[in-house]
């Protein structure tokens, strides 16, 4: 019952924010383009089709039973992912261990045989899903078939909400999986997270409720921040040309226009037609800033930088968490309140709505990060 209070109070709140995570799924004239490309933003899909893969990956996640006699051994993969169970799971017992080192291209990462060991240890695996970590994935379902494998992205996105674009084409049948960078979408994985929790471990559902909400809190607050923010930016300048297609999700709910990114579907560094197309649709409308990677730097990024005389900004990082293990800005939120406040710095708007975010929580992560 107590559960029930806690997220009814939380869907309160969500929707007295201007939107909320049902928006992120309604029709929105933002999308993400490329020169040349058809894109779709997955709002085209017919609302009511057959949604398979989220009500199998939601009944996958809570399949569990309780786990009796010890703490529950828990294995995830990107960092924000780690973080975000670390939080829920607190200091309440469950054990995490992260899987994907930190300044790894999780998209490409093979994980090492080392890791077949750490999967056959766990009672449940949280990944990203929507095809992010799919030899990670691949692996855990050969190594650890008794273990709860929780797709919490596949699970909390109806296929109506899933978006394509450059990197991540409709052709090539796998949605863009970065649904982390909006906060909104977080709080999905958050309820997820503690669900699955609370199947394995009853008892402590009030310190899982508890530490729930004040994650939560810390989500809704960097929403309402981000959208104040973005009003500083004049329409016409929210314009995002990036290294990764990593914000999809994020700019369709705040109003912003990825024009580009900088990594085609293979991973490799774009054509000299792709970076030409690149550059006169910088020029054309007017980008104030190009965003780079700080962990994954981009000689192309920043010769279109140097070619239109548009500033160059290589700090932004997707998955990668800013500071050191045990670092409060080592964290989802610390990741998020720098990269928004970058963008929006970059863009010419004014984030102290933003600075002002207190990312620290009362939960404490005690999760194991490769490094």
């Amino acid at each position: 019952m107590r559960r029930n209070i806690l997220t009814a109070a939380l869907v309160v709140t969500c929707l007295s924010l201007a939107s909320c995570s049902s928006s992120d799924s309604a029709p929105d004239t933002t999308g993400v383009s490329q020169p040349g490309d058809n894109i779709s933003d997955g709002n085209v899909s017919d609302p009511t089709e057959d949604d398979q893969a989220s009500k199998e990956a939601t009944a996958a996640c809570t399949a569990g039973a309780e786990i009796k006699g010890r703490a529950p051994r828990i294995v995830t993969t990107v960092a924000p992912i780690t973080n975000l169970v670390g939080l829920v799971a607190g200091n309440v017992g469950p054990i995490v261990q992260g899987i994907v080192p930190e300044g790894t291209n999780s998209h490409t990462y093979e994980p090492p045989p080392s890791a077949a060991a750490t999967l056959e240890q766990a009672d449940i695996i949280f990944v990203n899903g929507l095809a992010l970590e799919d030899p990670t994935l691949d692996l855990a379902k050969s190594n650890a078939p008794n273990a709860v494998i929780c797709e919490i992205g596949t699970a909390i996105l109806p296929k109506s909400g899933w978006m394509y674009d450059f990197t991540f084409p409709e052709s090539a049948g796998k949605p863009n999986p970065h649904l982390w960078t909006n906060p909104t979408s977080v709080l999905g994985y958050l309820s997820m997270i503690r669900d699955v929790l609370v199947v394995a471990d009853p008892k402590n559902i009030e310190k899982y409720d508890e530490n729930y909400v004040a994650v939560s809190g810390v989500a809704m607050a960097l929403d309402t921040a981000m959208k104040t923010a973005t009003e500083t930016i004049p329409e016409n300048d929210r314009s995002l040309l990036t290294y990764h297609d990593a914000y999809a999700y994020f700019a369709r709910h705040f109003g912003y226009e990825v024009i580009g990114a900088i990594q085609p579907q293979s991973f490799e560094e774009p054509s000299p037609s792709d970076i030409a197309a690149l550059i006169d649709q910088v020029k054309s409308k007017k980008v104030k800033a190009i965003f780079g990677s700080e962990v994954f730097p981009s000689p192309v990024l920043e010769q279109i930088g140097k070619e239109t005389g548009v500033r160059y900004v290589d700090v932004l990082r997707d998955d990668d968490l800013p500071g050191k293990p045990g670092e409060t800005e080592h964290s989802w939120a610390g990741l998020m309140k720098f990269d928004y406040i970058t963008i929006v710095e970059a863009l010419g708007g004014d984030a102290s709505a933003l600075k002002a975010v207190n990312v620290k929580v009362s939960a404490t992560d005690k999760a194991n990060y490769p490094q």
